[in-house]
């Protein structure tokens, strides 16, 4: 049986993919228009505007663990959230064309990574909230050991904007969200050496330059270009490949 490419955009909580797949959506309507989403099994309530069958698969947190005793399921613990992978749905909807997911690195890495995918075709793409001479440089400055209290802060206020624009009042439950996501984005950005791409991106899903206007502006736009070019297999010049992070961030 003959699979399709799997396409993987990956990255940190808030780093601007879900925006950024918005955007490919308005630029390159046809060719996404060709892609069957991958979509997993999320324990976590849909945010404002996701949809269930879209975006995830809302079930509770129990009928996820139940899900365990299927060998074509995947479960994995993400941000405080249970998730599940049907590797049985991936290999049918690869069998009728490529396949693109969209979300955390930790589901990435699996996709990337696991010998239960080692037959199928993948273009992978994380994209990174700050570059490598930016990380080098706090490094640098603050000591290797201070890189990820820098990183989680940088993502806290992100999400902070973000979850700010989704609602007027922020409850404790969403600052304790807020928190597990953003100290959890400094793992994230060390799994980039083993993606195939990575594309730096300050226009986080808290920058109004992915929709305010009439066309992406800023790194936005460069993101967009640089995935899609990633996704295709052709060379963009904001592609990056990081065989490791920098030395004063070990």
């Amino acid at each position: 049986m003959t699979l399709h490419t799997l396409l993987i955009i990956t990255g940190p909580s808030c780093v601007g993919k879900s925006p950024l797949l918005k955007a490919l959506e308005r630029a390159e309507p046809t060719w996404t228009s060709s892609l069957r989403p991958l979509v997993l099994y999320n324990s976590r309530d849909p945010r404002p505007g996701e949809t269930e069958g879209r975006d995830y698969y809302f079930r509770s947190r129990r009928q996820i663990e139940a899900m365990e005793e299927d060998p074509e399921k995947v479960l994995l613990e993400v941000r405080g959230d249970l998730q599940a992978l049907d590797l049985g749905e991936l290999r049918e909807e690869l069998a009728q064309g490529p396949v693109l997911y969209e979300g955390n690195p930790f589901i990435g890495r699996i996709l990337q990574k696991d010998e239960a995918m080692a037959e199928i075709p993948r273009r992978s793409v994380l994209i990174s909230p700050l570059s490598r001479e930016e990380l080098a440089a706090v490094g640098k400055q603050r000591g290797g050991g201070e890189v990820e209290a820098f990183v989680t802060e940088v993502m806290r206020r992100k999400l902070l904007r973000r979850t700010a624009k989704q609602k007027t009042i922020l409850s404790l439950p969403d600052l304790e969200n807020i928190e597990r996501r953003a100290s959890s984005a400094w793992k994230e950005i060390g799994m980039a050496p083993e993606f195939d791409h990575v594309v730096v991106n300050h226009d986080g899903e808290d920058s109004e330059n992915w929709d305010a206007f009439a066309v992406p502006l800023g790194e936005a736009r460069r993101t967009l270009f640089a995935t899609f070019h990633a996704l295709q297999g052709k060379p963009h010049e904001a592609l990056e490949t990081w065989d490791a992070l920098p030395d004063p961030c070990r």
